[in-house]
């Protein structure tokens, strides 16, 4: 049943990343190396909001999914009401903090003068348009929280579709470079998000709110903010530890941005399957822990963990038997040293695959059962780790540094997360509750300290 739901979504994320896809190719192709380095140098600042918007519409999810599986339409319609005035307000919030102080965070990130102005351009009308983006993930969020991760699919298939004939017309016809690449993919995805908000109001208008929802309980909005704060804090901070890592990169030179940008690329295309199933579980798990159906969140999950470590290996083969022309196709490139630290972080990253699939399948599974402490902790310790790396390890042996740097970290927060998962399971088995994974407040402060 969780891969049924989870293939949607898996589509869905392979077109998402078809939006970056294309414009590094687009760019490559047709703009150069040096077009490809000013998307990287300050792809993370783009990341980092986009995580902390993304967490918190995974939490706003959750908390749907709950509600929807306990079967209160009122208590759903409040939610989402909940749902639609923090992306509001949040999303103006960000749109107007990040477009305000970019350049002093590009100069902060030590972007490289010769793509300054271009990465400059790029980023600034990708991040004019961050509500589009925020309204399709809240929208597909409410459709998720219901079971259906199809109809978003369609409308998203339909938008990737239009970015990349809005790239060719902008970018090739009208040549309008780099700027061209970045409006074409706000409009696409302005475009998924009304179309996606439409067939809402039209299938689903009984789970909007009406005059009388908008007033949420206290107890429903600090739950809301709380679950959703717990994931978008879980993803920026180790969202800020990769910009940390990335003022590192770019102090070495623009070809390893670029190899950066473009092994980046192909990887974290190789890693949609992973986190579609994760987040797929975390609605089952989080409909599941609505209706007390414990033992089959227990089931789901290992049986996802299977699934994780069949990818992993998967990947694997992939990366080391075609990520040269993978690279080579994206970037057009003919510079061996491009190709080369493109293929050192791709082989590395995937060799740890499996801890990364571990570790987001018992992320996403603690937060879906309101479990908020430990997820954010394992976050925690990835910053820790990219800011020594960025401090001692990469001003020691360079992009091998950089590349080391996140495989590390996978395997550390993969192995804390299971250690507490296990022995927690195992505790409330053996005091007679069906094997209910949980943690009580109590557990979670002893297990911190």
């Amino acid at each position: 049943m969780i891969m049924v739901f989870a293939v949607p979504l898996f589509i869905g994320d392979i077109f998402q990343q078809v939006y970056s896809l294309v414009d590094t190719m687009i760019a490559g192709h047709f703009l150069g190396d040096g077009a490809i380095a000013a998307i990287g140098a300050t792809g993370v600042l783009y990341s980092l909001l986009m995580n902390l918007t993304w967490g918190l519409n995974n939490g706003y999810c959750v908390v749907l999914s709950r509600l929807f599986g306990s079967g209160g339409k009122g208590q759903f319609r409040s939610g989402a009401a909940a749902m639609i005035k923090l992306n509001l307000g949040i999303g103006v919030l960000l749109t107007v903090v990040s477009v305000l102080f970019l350049k002093p965070a590009m100069r902060l990130l030590l972007t490289p003068a010769d793509v300054f102005d271009q990465s400059y351009l790029y980023i600034v009308i990708i991040l004019g348009g961050m509500l589009t983006t925020i309204a399709y993930n809240g929208c597909e969020g409410f459709l998720r929280a219901m079971g259906n991760s199809r109809t978003p699919l369609y409308f998203l298939i339909l938008s990737s579709f239009l970015n990349l004939a809005l790239d060719a017309l902008f970018v090739i016809l009208l040549h309008a470079g780099i700027a061209g690449a970045a409006l074409a993919t706000v409009i696409a995805q302005a475009v998924s998000a009304a179309l996606c908000g439409a067939y809402i109001f039209l299938n689903y208008r009984e789970y909007l709110p009406s005059a009388a929802d908008w007033k949420v309980s206290r107890d429903l909005s600090a739950e809301m903010f709380t679950t959703g704060f717990s994931m978008a804090m879980m993803q920026c901070v180790f969202a800020f530890g990769s910009v940390v890592l990335q003022r590192s990169i770019n102090a070495l030179d623009t070809d390893i941005i670029t190899a950066h940008t473009a092994s980046r690329r192909v990887y974290e295309l190789l890693m949609i399957p992973m986190s579609t199933v994760s987040i797929a579980t975390s609605t089952f798990v989080g409909q599941n822990y609505g209706a007390k159906q414990y033992r089959r969140i227990r089931e789901a999950n290992r049986k996802m963990l299977l699934v994780e470590f069949l990818w992993s290996v998967f990947s694997i083969l992939v990366c080391w038997t075609m990520g040269r022309p993978l690279v080579v196709l994206l970037t057009a490139t003919g510079n061996e040293k491009i190709i080369a630290n493109a293929l050192l972080n791709l082989r590395l990253s995937t060799a740890c695959f499996f801890p990364l699939g571990v570790l987001f399948i018992l992320r996403y599974s603690m937060q879906a059962m309101g479990h908020k402490v430990l997820p954010v902790l394992s976050s925690t310790i990835e910053l820790a780790v990219k800011i020594i790396s960025a401090a001692v390890l990469v001003p020691a042996i360079g992009y091998l540094g950089v590349a080391l740097t996140e495989p590390v970290i996978w395997c550390l927060c993969a192995l804390f997360l299971s250690v507490f998962y296990v022995t927690i399971g195992h505790q409330k088995q053996s005091e007679g509750r069906n094997g209910r994974i949980s943690l009580s407040r109590a557990q979670i402060r002893d297990s911190v300290r």
